[in-house]
């Protein structure tokens, strides 16, 4: 008697690996996220500056969301995704955005983190960031948590999805505890970079405060002070809860999502062969 097993994939790459286009349009999301962040590293603040960026968050805005359209477009014109995987993006934010509403960000926990890492980590790069966004952005929607600090959180949070696609292509015990310990740094670096959202235009004293006109060494240590004394605590949580369920619950996601991609058929490439000649009667 025969047995039939289940042999599993031998291919280990993304499955909706990103195709140039939208690597372009990625690119320049990253590039204008940078900018967003870390601009005041590098340029002097006028007087006049909005500390409550309500000026330039609607504006942020405004360029990120034709951006993440631009390239779930690229990607489906260049044949990376399809609409079965627009149909599970839509599905995992959904998800996502429930989690949120569960658990949004009290003590740092952030239950959505487990969906977004697993999700970048299966479908890919492109895929991993555009559900980091379109998850926080739901999740705003469904928790009211929108406002100036919403397109901050849907950058950072694409990152996350992002280089949780670009781990190592490695499986069994080996990629648990791999994508565990990056969902750990991705939860504390997460808030590390959405403290610069806020950062530079409050005063907390001169040892942890930003300095407009100082160097770029000086405002770095002042950050690294105040990031040490007043949110590590919060962010630390996060890291951990998200580890513990990417240990916990991991294996079966993992699982259950490469499955739903098989029996949909993300990687297959279809041909069409013509009907054969019927004979003449």
């Amino acid at each position: 008697m025969t047995t039939l097993r289940e042999t599993p994939p031998q291919r280990l790459r993304p499955l909706v690996p990103v195709r140039a286009r939208a690597a372009l349009t990625l690119a320049a999301c990253s590039l204008m996220g940078l900018v967003a962040f870390g601009w005041p590293f590098f340029v002097t603040p006028g007087p006049a500056l909005d500390t409550s960026h309500a000026a330039d968050a609607p504006w942020l805005f405004a360029l990120l969301l034709p951006l993440l359209a631009a390239v779930v477009v690229a990607e489906l014109t260049s044949g990376g995704m399809d609409a079965k995987a627009v149909a599970l993006l839509g599905v995992l934010a959904a998800v996502g955005a429930a989690l949120r509403a569960l658990g949004p960000g009290t003590a740092g926990i952030e239950p959505t983190f487990l969906v977004i890492v697993l999700g970048g980590r299966v479908f890919g790069r492109g895929f991993g960031f555009v559900l980091g966004a379109v998850t926080i952005f739901a999740g705003a929607l469904v928790t009211g948590g929108v406002g100036p600090w919403l397109p901050f959180q849907m950058f950072a949070a694409g990152w996350v999805g992002f280089f949780a696609g670009a781990l190592p292509q490695v499986r069994g015990r080996t990629e648990v505890w791999t994508v565990a310990v990056y969902g750990l740094v991705a939860g504390v670096a997460y808030g590390a970079l959405m403290n610069l959202w806020f950062w530079p235009f409050a005063a907390y004293g001169p040892e942890v405060s930003y300095a407009p006109g100082d160097s770029l060494a000086a405002n770095a240590h002042r950050y690294g002070v105040f990031y040490l004394t007043t949110s590590l605590g919060y962010d630390v949580p996060r890291g951990v809860f998200t580890m513990l369920l990417v240990l916990l619950l991991g294996p079966a996601v993992l699982a259950a999502l490469r499955r739903a991609a098989r029996r949909a058929a993300f990687d297959a490439t279809p041909t069409f062969v013509p009907p054969p000649e019927q004979p003449w009667r």
